[in-house]
């Protein structure tokens, strides 16, 4: 883990603002503190040689001055701190979510979903430690450490040497106790997400587990995970406080070794009082910053942590490069398109998903696709919606795309999905039905639940994120609804389906089928992957992968 990962400064604009105003911030507390430390020598000094409170009286009040100065520095740097971390947070998630949404459900299959939500949620949170505690000591450590040295060298060589020999004995231990508290660190941020995971999981799945009497068994291995985060968790508390100490332990030893330096040389009287209390009063100053960056090292690991996760999904993002956006016709009214597929091949690392399909999903007709599991439907969706590389060319109304990154904007713009899982969000069911428009047409929420074979519903009904309250196939439907609307609304003229009917009854998918039936009689050019023998027999169209082409 890097103390400072350039791509914070790449991916969130705030944190350049930040080092600006760090900077600006650690100068000027630079020059307070040695303005204060000669100032109080001086104080001192004069104190020592019989100097009245009168004539002593200008320097206090200028040594009170740039202690306030000072001290104002530290509120100011602890307000920019905590606004920047608020700040880089958001931008960080804002990039995290159009990222996420740039790869597609395809890469995020690939990955744990719940180890996302974790990055994404108590993770990021995490870089309150890293801007209020670790990178104001960093910055100071840049700018106030060099300063501090030069000034301590200009008064008495010695001294100075003696700071720079001592010195780098921190950053030796900083890396020897960071290389100990990485692996660490690392493993107690995996337990986190397998505690994440397991928790999601058993919520997921109450209601069966309920009914089977399994909760219990669940609640032990819960227990057990959360004990292990706990043992995870004391081995870096342990290894902070160790470090702490250690890192005390040198800063301490060496300011000593200065002390003890200029002690013996102002008894000999080779050094003068004032010089000899200046160079006291900063040698701890040198070498403040410098241990506070390895102690708070610790505060800020699992921000970097999460960070890093972050910046490597960024950088997948940064891989697929955007589209502009472009206006793609939005009409009135419907207008009948086909879908074109033209020797499109989907790869899996080494694994061919499809190999050189070519097809005309013609409008008005409903087409579906079957094969067995693995054949490659999901796959061909994946690939007209833009969320896996593919080779060859899909066509949507004149919108030609030969990749990923060619074409997907206008091919989304004229396609409504529905995938095959219900994705739903806390909130009516209209709400769900009518997601991204900012002024639904309720005739038209209720239209659209008529057609996915759902007129009972209510719209206002609510519902959570696990469907509570529909049963499988009703939460399935809605997101088929959630297409049909989109449709509807937008004059999508390709509506794609994935798997509608999978948990429906036999009454149900006919009621389904019937409003499918409508749309391609409307004019759209209905998509349909399923294996579902009821499907099948009201195709106009059938296209089994792996086999000859029926039409």
């Amino acid at each position: 883990m890097r103390p400072l990962d350039p791509r914070l400064l790449r991916y969130a604009a705030a944190a350049r603002t930040f080092f600006c105003v760090g900077v600006v911030l650690g100068i000027v507390r630079t020059a307070a503190t040695l303005a204060f430390c000669w100032l109080l020598s001086q104080a001192i000094v004069g104190a020592i040689a019989g100097q009245s409170l009168f004539e002593l009286f200008p320097g206090i009040l200028l040594l009170a001055g740039t202690g306030i100065l000072r001290a104002g520095t530290l509120l100011a740097m602890d307000v920019a701190s905590a606004r920047g971390a608020a700040t880089v947070k958001s931008q960080l998630r804002g990039k995290l979510m159009i990222g996420l949404a740039r790869l597609g459900p395809g890469w995020l299959s690939t990955r744990n979903r719940v180890d996302v939500v974790t990055t994404a949620g108590p993770g990021l949170d995490a870089l309150d430690g890293y801007f209020s505690l670790f990178l104001p000591q960093l910055i100071l450590t840049a700018i106030a450490t060099p300063l501090v040295i030069t000034a301590i060298f200009l008064q008495d060589v010695m001294s100075g040497i003696l700071v720079v020999i001592a010195l780098p004995l921190i950053p030796v231990f900083m890396i020897l106790i960071g290389l100990a508290t990485q692996s660490v660190q690392r493993r107690q941020w995996v337990v986190l997400a397998q505690l994440s995971r397991s928790f999601l999981d058993v919520v997921s799945g109450l209601a069966t587990l309920k009914i089977f009497g399994r909760q219990h068994r669940q609640a032990t291995r819960i227990a057990a995970l959360t004990e292990d985060y706990r043992v995870e968790t004391m081995k870096v508390l342990r290894l902070s406080f160790v470090s702490g100490f250690a890192l005390e332990l040198i800063g301490s030893l060496s300011v000593a070794l200065v002390a003890v330096s200029v002690g013996l040389r102002l008894i000999d009287g080779s050094l003068g009082l004032a010089v000899g209390l200046f160079v006291l009063l900063l040698t701890p100053e040198a070498f403040l910053p410098l241990r506070q960056v390895g102690t708070n090292y610790h505060a800020a690991a699992d921000g970097i942590a999460a960070a890093e996760d972050v910046f490597e999904i960024l950088d997948a993002a940064h891989c697929v490069a955007p589209e502009p956006p472009r206006t793609v016709g939005t009409a009135r009214t419907l207008q009948a398109r086909d879908l074109r597929f033209a020797r499109v091949s989907v790869h899996y690392d080494a694994r061919v998903a499809v190999d050189r399909f070519s097809a005309v999903i013609r409008a008005g007709r409903i087409t579906v696709i079957a094969g067995p599991s693995g054949s490659g439907k999901s796959s061909l969706v994946a690939a007209l919606l833009g969320f896996v590389p593919f080779d060859g060319q899909i066509e949507v109304a004149g919108a030609i795309g030969s990749d990923r990154s060619c074409g997907t904007l206008d091919r989304r713009a004229l396609t409504a999905w529905a995938g095959q899982s219900s994705a739903l969000l806390e909130g009516t069911i209209a709400e769900n039905v009518a997601l991204g428009d900012g002024e639904p047409d309720a005739a038209l929420v209720r239209g659209a639940l008529a057609l996915a074979a759902l007129p009972q519903l209510d719209p206002q009904s609510r519902v959570t994120v696990t469907g509570s309250g529909l049963s499988g196939g009703q939460a399935e439907r809605v997101s088929v609804a959630r297409a049909i609307y989109r449709g509807l609304t937008r004059y999508c003229p390709v509506l794609v389906f994935d798997e509608p009917s999978a948990a429906l009854d036999c009454h149900a998918e006919a009621e389904l089928l019937r409003g499918m039936r409508t749309l391609a009689d409307a004019g759209y050019t209905v998509l349909i992957v399923s294996h579902r023998p009821a499907v099948i027999a009201a195709a106009d169209d059938l296209i089994e992968l792996g086999v000859a082409v029926h039409v």
